[in-house]
């Protein structure tokens, strides 16, 4: 996909003296006193930023935070903590604007940061009005928040339609990259990881994965449905029993393609959903009726790490069962550990997956860990995002 990058306009000279605008995503976990308890996607913005002063910029920098009401503000829906914590990681200090839509003062090597976008009437509406006016605040607008590109907005969208020249953020532009790398030129086999609770919440998910990749790995309640329409029985296991055509219908269509969705052959099941109820190992034939499946057996973790060993290009959205309950972690783990030790390009995104990730030590060894949860599951479903669309079309000209 052709954007422009923001990093070609500083390489190009094109930058200095320019009002900068860049719509981060800076939606940072907060405790009940506003305290940041997690400030990862503060981190992730920082070399945009830091790009745009270097290159000479006049810097503004925005995102939601929370859900505020549209036209009424309150003290907690402030990005003051946000400021302050950037503040400290770049070693000056940062002004934050409130009211800032009809115009911000700003002067070239100096960083304001414009109070939570979302509080302005007619920003998630994407209201043209509004647009206009903060394409007017700005030379150039930098879209750097993959984590909002599945989302229409002033602030997302509507700027970028309007402002003198848009472009993509190194955090979008990498986003974009990993994508294409993991899903449009995949190095061969394609293995697809989709794990979760229900179906239904990513059957679109499977359905577009199953028309391209060579090995679906299911897990979770996902695996279940799956294993019932593989005729198996699941006890009491988290299921969605209406669906069984649509999962019959795509192992058709895998199978089909002379590709797959392997059914587990052995699971981990409990009598309850308890980090101490006993953890038993069963045949995925043997399951009771009254057992709760709650993670992949270890000869099937074994089978799919073999997989993924072997895999070209990885593609990870879900743990494969209860990993946050000791017992019930290791088909997870295993399955953590193989893209780790795989050659593979990995790219990883959710959540859940984050959590996993993080608790087996592995950041380092996947290829790409996207930031946006929605947006990645979006671009899993085939869709081109509103950021991607509006800032190609904009480079086309």
């Amino acid at each position: 996909m052709n954007v422009l990058r923001f990093s070609d306009l500083c390489a190009r000279g094109q930058v200095a003296g320019k009002r900068v605008f860049i719509r981060a995503d800076l939606n940072v976990p907060q405790d009940d006193a506003g305290n940041i308890t997690e400030d990862t996607r503060v981190r992730a913005s920082i070399p945009c930023i830091q790009m745009a002063l270097d290159a000479g910029a006049a810097v503004m920098v925005t995102s939601h935070l929370g859900r505020p009401t549209e036209g009424a503000f309150a003290p907690a829906d402030s990005l003051a903590p946000v400021a302050a914590r950037m503040g400290e990681l770049m070693g000056r200090s940062i002004p934050v604007v409130a009211n800032w839509v009809d115009g911000v003062q700003v002067q070239p090597g100096q960083l304001v940061l414009l109070e939570n976008c979302r509080v302005n009437k007619g920003e998630k509406k994407n209201n043209e009005e509004l647009a206009k006016k903060m394409a007017a605040l700005c030379d150039i607008f930098v879209h750097d928040a993959f984590g909002t590109a599945h989302r229409a907005e002033a602030s997302t969208y509507g700027i970028a339609e309007f402002a003198p020249i848009a472009c993509a953020g190194p955090l979008l532009a990498a986003e974009m990259d990993a994508i294409s790398k993991a899903l449009l030129a995949p190095k061969r086999p394609l293995v697809a990881i989709v794990a979760g609770s229900k179906v239904s919440t990513k059957l679109t998910i499977l359905k577009s994965l199953a028309a391209n990749v060579d090995q679906l790995i299911v897990g979770g309640g996902i695996a279940n449905t799956f294993m019932l329409a593989a005729g198996l029985k699941i006890g009491k296991s988290l299921a969605e029993p209406d669906l069984l055509a649509e999962a019959t219908a795509v192992i058709e269509a895998m199978k089909a393609r002379g590709a797959a969705v392997p059914i587990p052959t052995d699971v981990v099941t409990a009598k309850t959903f308890a980090a101490d109820a006993p953890a038993t190992v069963k045949a995925a034939t043997d399951v009771a009726d009254d057992d709760l499946i709650l993670d992949i057996g270890p000869e099937t973790a074994q089978v799919l790490a073999k997989q993924l060993m072997s895999a070209g290009t990885i593609v990870w959205n879900g743990p494969v069962g209860v990993f946050e309950f000791a017992a019930f972690e290791n088909g997870t783990k295993v399955i953590a550990q193989a893209i780790a030790a795989s050659s593979a390009f990995s790219i990883a995104g959710g959540g859940d997956t984050l959590a996993a990730i993080a608790k087996y030590g592995i950041e380092k060894q996947v290829g790409y860990i996207s930031t946006g949860g929605g947006a990645f599951l979006e671009v899993l479903e085939g869709k081109t995002l509103p950021a991607f669309e509006v800032l190609s079309r904009r480079f086309a000209g």
